[in-house]
């Protein structure tokens, strides 16, 4: 028998969930447990699995849609349970078999999408407006990138215009806006304009013509020296029943019969390429991200402590065993390093490794010391937790490091490892620069960015030298934290980075 499966609430009580991928198709033999889709929500992007041993019938759902918690998502045929249906269920499988190639048969005569294997490509927006405007989305033929169906097309469809009728109306409105300009340039640029639209420049008005026109001497003078016919200067007043002009309506024709050839000279050989946009949903992790950190950056008043400290031990000391933790198929980068660093310091400065309650009204100081690592991925960025700190090895750090950024850039991590962090270190020198202002993960209250490792001029005993050095860029949320704590745990970062020697004792 067929049993629909809905799609069960994957993350703490999400709504909604975007189908990212299909794992299986239609006609697939599953497994319990067997993965069939990954879906994302705005909290982590989870595999979904078959809740039972058989075949996939339906699939209810295209990759890009946005699915309800509750909907059919997949329908299975289980296993050991179809002989019960005996004929009857045969039967329905073959009017289901007849209908699907009618329908394909049909859409393959209108239906554009079928060049692209019969799926139509539509963003969830789209299908959305689709289904609120009731257009048939198979019978729309999409215009967007790879045949992709756009918004555009949907209300073009609903509306009872060809997709042909949108493309004309689109190419032939930039022609009837350039064709005025043409016809104007032409005209304005005459030396004597010969009239048209009525512009703001006083040549564009057209010429007076007259037969006499009063003026004085030094009018006349004027409009000799600019080339312009005193009759044609727009009048000023009547004098004895006389039109009478001044030199500066004179120089005010002059200059809009300037200005407006100008533009006559300009407008036929200027045309503009519209350059339009590409959009994607603002959604699920990414949507996330984005509001913790507004709601870190506007709840909590940062500041941020740059300063730079010199490596040239713990460059040497890296390079010495780096290549004892390749041999044990550990990449041995600094960040261990700085992670010891920060626990040793906030040893020393543990109101930095808090988290302010405000509805609590209370300041928690963190007796763990679990370090979040900040990771680019494409979805955004991530923060992987290595917990306690504390009680690991260099090795150990690297090796966890290692594994939970890989886990978070191809989206594996689950949402226990990003959870639990007292402090955040975030290494955006690893792409390059120096300083910038690293976001609190809220609500901790301290995060400390890391520049790019590099040479750079020291000054040490009057005399300037070329050292490894490491800018750090130290953010605190100024409630809980004073500037001064922050300059004293940044001292104390330094100085084991300096030395880092100083760890064998921690």
């Amino acid at each position: 028998m067929p049993r629909e499966f809905k799609l069960p609430d994957v993350g703490e009580g999400v709504a909604e969930g975007e189908l990212v991928r299909w794992l299986v198709e239609e006609g697939d033999a599953v497994s319990e447990d067997q993965p069939v889709a990954e879906v994302e929500t705005d909290k982590a992007q989870v595999e979904v699995p078959s809740p039972v041993n058989g075949s996939v019938q339906t699939l209810h759902w295209s990759e890009g849609d946005v699915v309800p918690v509750g909907d059919v998502f997949v329908t299975f045929a289980v296993e050991g349970e179809a002989d019960e249906g005996g004929d009857s269920a045969e039967a329905d499988d073959a009017a289901a078999a007849d209908e699907e190639e009618a329908t394909a048969a049909d859409d393959g005569a209108e239906s554009a999408t079928e060049e692209s294997g019969g799926r139509t490509f539509a963003p969830p927006s789209v299908r959305r407006l689709a289904r609120e405007l009731d257009v048939d989305l198979d019978s729309v033929e999409g215009t967007g990138p790879s045949g992709r169906v756009t918004e555009g097309d949907v209300r073009a469809a609903a509306e009872g215009g060809s997709d042909a009728d949108a493309a004309e109306s689109t190419t032939t409105e930039p022609e009837s806006t350039v064709e005025p300009a043409d016809s104007g340039g032409s005209e304005a640029g005459s030396a004597a304009p010969t009239g048209g639209s009525q512009q703001s420049g006083a040549g564009a008005q057209q010429p007076a013509g007259r037969d006499r026109t009063l003026a004085a001497p030094a009018t006349r003078g004027v409009a000799k020296k600019l080339d312009i016919d005193i009759d044609d200067v727009p009048e000023v007043e009547q004098r004895d029943g006389e039109a009478f002009v001044t030199a500066e309506a004179v120089q005010q024709y002059a200059e809009g019969g300037q200005a407006a050839q100008a533009a006559g000279e300009q407008a036929p050989g200027r045309q503009y390429a519209e350059g339009g946009e590409t959009t994607e949903p603002y959604r699920g992790i990414r949507r996330t991200i984005g509001e913790q950190m507004a709601e870190s950056k506007y709840t909590a008043p940062h500041v941020t402590h740059h300063d730079t400290t010199t490596i040239d031990s713990l460059v040497e000391t890296r390079a010495k065993l780096k290549e004892r933790a390749a041999e044990q198929d550990v990449k041995l980068t600094y960040m261990p390093f700085v992670m010891k660093a920060i626990v040793a310091a906030l040893r020393d400065f543990p109101i930095l490794n808090s988290e302010l309650r405000e509805e609590e009204e209370e300041v928690a100081v963190k007796h763990d010391y679990n370090i979040g690592i900040a990771v680019a991925t494409d979805a955004g960025l991530m923060v992987p937790v290595v917990k306690h700190v504390d009680q690991k090895s260099i090795l150990q750090i690297a090796s966890e490091v290692n594994e939970l950024a890989a886990k978070a850039r191809d989206r594996s991590i689950s949402r226990e490892e990003m959870q639990g962090g007292t402090f955040t270190v975030t290494n955006f020198g690893a792409i390059g620069g120096e300083y910038a202002t690293p976001i609190i993960n809220y609500p901790e209250t301290a995060i400390l960015g890391l520049g790019a490792i590099d040479e750079r001029p020291v000054a040490e005993d009057g005399e300037v030298r070329a050292a490894q050095t490491l800018p750090l860029s130290l953010s605190i949320d100024h409630r809980v934290i004073d500037g001064a704590e922050a300059a004293q745990f940044t001292n104390r970062v330094m100085e084991y980075l300096s030395d880092p020697e100083l760890l064998l004792l921690e």
